[in-house]
């Protein structure tokens, strides 16, 4: 069947609905619906095609159809090209443009060696106005029309492919936001909404992250694996997000790891500030109006909250423990006002892998820290934080990356002196880059380079004096204690020798 058949078989069919409503306006109306109920299963026998109507709203609704809104996107993006008539809607602050069908449009799509044909549609009111320009009352529909014989793959294949297709453009055309969370639900009920946005606009990306490249190619092994992954996580029975725990010295490039992550798999950041939530039930709040294809950051961790040993019980002196009781009973609920977040570990840990954990898919926690000691073992084991990445100090291949971003420049006779002092000397990405940049007109690589040099210098000249003072102020902790000791036990022989003469007065 071509195009030429079905414009035959549609004019024939248009010829017949017209003959179809002069009959009605002059046979009564119980015999004309009588006709009708047959004249229907007549076409439908004839008529070779199949139709499926997407209504833009479906019943009474206000919020436009999911799957007219995916279509619309899959037929901007493929089938629109073909088309004749386009409309052009800005997005993105007037930085592009997206065409669509005009209404009234048809394209051709194939799929697998069929022809699916699509039509761009409006109802208008017919008590509305001749010369009114107002559309709020049309209603906007898109007409699939296929085959009969290819009914199944249409139905069962080709329409989840449209819907999947149309989800996936939404991603990549969208714009990434990097949210923070309202200080208070009051603040949550006046505005609705627990999350304010920024656009994220950060260019950090692992081309431009100073690390080591066999590090840095395991975690970009681990990501990719991770967000192709949904049929497995759905197979062993898990919810589709994992954990990275981030930790290392302050300025070893925690903040940059998380947005080169977010601009690797193209999602969304949460940055969530714990001191801000109430308590567990809002941070679980928080989580179900998280989106999927996103990252929640909690930074700092170990500063957040008192997240450590919070599970234990405190042991104290049994009076005092009776008497804080009583103290706190008598403040009540002036005491509560004053309180800061009530959020405990249970809380977060419920948050990161309980039940309300689920209520996302494709989505990565991310926890940073200046001190991985003093968390507490429950919240950062394998299962919550699956992966722990160390970011330390500055190695040589991690300087290369900062000279080749900084400098433009890639071998240099000065190398091999950096190299030297980087092995012998901690010093952090941020300040290697930071001597690396170029402070004025006059600064280029040279000059650059031996600011570093002089640098790592002054900076191993002063961890050679700080250890010579550790050792000295250690060497007299020692020898004062060394004294104390000697003194206590003069004075325990002193004392013993008073007890012997004093039992020898008593004989």
């Amino acid at each position: 069947m071509g195009d030429h058949y079905m414009t035959q078989l549609g004019s024939a069919m248009a010829g017949i609905m017209f003959v179809w409503a002069i009959f009605r306006q002059w046979f009564p109306e119980e015999l004309g619906e009588h006709i009708e109920k047959y004249f229907h299963k007549l076409v439908s026998y004839i008529y070779p095609y199949l139709q499926i109507t997407f209504h833009e709203y479906q019943g009474d609704g206000f919020e436009r159809s999911k799957a007219y809104v995916a279509i619309e996107r899959y037929l901007s993006t493929n089938s629109s090209k073909r088309a004749k008539r386009l409309k052009a809607n800005v997005v993105k602050d007037c930085q592009s443009v997206v065409l669509s069908m005009d209404d009234h449009e048809e394209v051709i799509d194939e799929f697998k060696g069929i022809k699916i044909w699509w039509a761009s549609s409006k109802t208008v009111p017919q008590q509305r106005a001749l010369f009114s320009y107002r559309d709020d009352d049309e209603k906007r529909f898109y007409k699939l029309t296929c085959h009969r014989k290819d009914r199944d793959i249409v139905t069962k294949v080709y329409l989840q492919h449209v819907l999947d297709e149309g989800e996936n453009i939404a991603v990549k055309t969208r714009q990434r936001k990097l949210y923070t969370n309202s200080k208070s639900e009051s603040e949550w009920g006046r505005n609705r909404r627990m999350w304010s946005h920024i656009v994220f606009e950060h260019p950090s990306t692992f081309d431009t992250l100073a690390m080591d490249p066999k590090k840095k190619k395991e975690i970009l092994n681990d990501l990719r694996k991770f967000s192709k992954s949904k049929d497995y996580y759905k197979k062993v029975g898990k919810s589709w997000k994992r954990g990275y725990l981030l930790y290392g010295p302050p300025g070893t490039g925690k903040s940059s790891m998380i947005a080169a992550m977010a601009n690797l798999l193209e999602y969304d950041i949460y940055d969530l500030e714990l001191t801000s939530v109430k308590d567990n039930t809002d941070l679980r709040k928080l989580l179900i109006d998280t989106s999927s294809k996103s990252i929640i950051v909690i930074e700092d961790i170990d500063c957040s909250l008192d997240l450590t040993g919070q599970r234990k019980e405190k042991k104290g002196d049994g009076k005092k423990d009776e008497k804080d009781s009583i103290e706190k009973k008598a403040k009540g609920e002036k005491d509560k006002e004053n309180k800061g977040s009530e959020v405990t570990l249970s809380g977060l840990l419920n948050f990161i892998d309980g039940l309300w954990s689920a209520c996302g898919s494709e989505r990565l926690i991310v926890f940073t820290t200046n001190y991985v000691e003093k968390l507490d073992p429950a919240l950062i084991r394998r299962g919550r934080m699956d992966k722990h990445i160390e970011l330390s100090y500055c190695c040589f291949e991690s300087f290369k990356v900062l000279a080749k971003n900084y400098l433009d420049v890639e071998s240099h006779e000065l190398f091999a002196t950096i190299g030297r002092l980087l092995e012998e000397t901690n010093m952090t990405p941020a300040d290697v880059a930071e001597n690396l940049m170029p402070k004025s007109d006059e600064d280029n690589a040279d000059s650059c380079l031996n600011n570093l040099i002089k640098s790592l210098e002054d900076a191993k000249e002063e961890a050679r004096l700080k250890a010579i003072e550790d050792a000295k102020i250690k060497a007299e902790e020692e020898e004062e204690g060394k004294k104390s000791k000697e003194n206590g036990e003069i004075v325990q022989e002193s004392d013993a020798k008073v007890d012997d003469e004093g039992k020898k007065d008593d004989i």
